[in-house]
């Protein structure tokens, strides 16, 4: 938890805010980063969450335009391609976290100056 004056916040709410991801696509995040470098694909996603194989892709979608997954083609013997989804360095998602507080705060501050 994360005291502010009156306030309390939950780290995890604030990253999830922050990155603007629902509940399920946080712990898809999440669970990327504690399997790294481990790759996934979005049915074995659908299976370990027991959720179904479009909302899985949907996620993973939503998680790799924002610039945390990496994606791979990987080639099938029998023809055809899948991609395997894998997190980027925790390095740069910190940085994209902190790069967006950042823009938060300064706007907060613009906003008291001008009140």
């Amino acid at each position: 938890m994360i005291e502010f004056a009156c306030k309390k916040f939950d780290l995890n709410e604030v990253i999830r805010c922050g990155l603007n991801l629902t509940k399920i696509e946080f712990k898809i995040m999440e669970y990327f980063i504690k399997k790294s470098p481990k790759k996934f694909t979005a049915l074995e996603i659908s299976k370990i969450f027991k959720i179904g194989l479009s909302t899985s892709q949907k996620a993973i979608k939503k998680i790799y335009f924002k610039g945390i997954l990496n994606k791979n083609q990987k080639n099938l013997e029998k023809g055809g391609y899948i991609f395997v989804y894998f997190i980027k360095e925790k390095k740069l998602l910190k940085n994209k976290i902190l790069e967006i507080i950042d823009n938060w705060t300064r706007n907060i501050k613009k906003r008291i100056k001008n009140w």
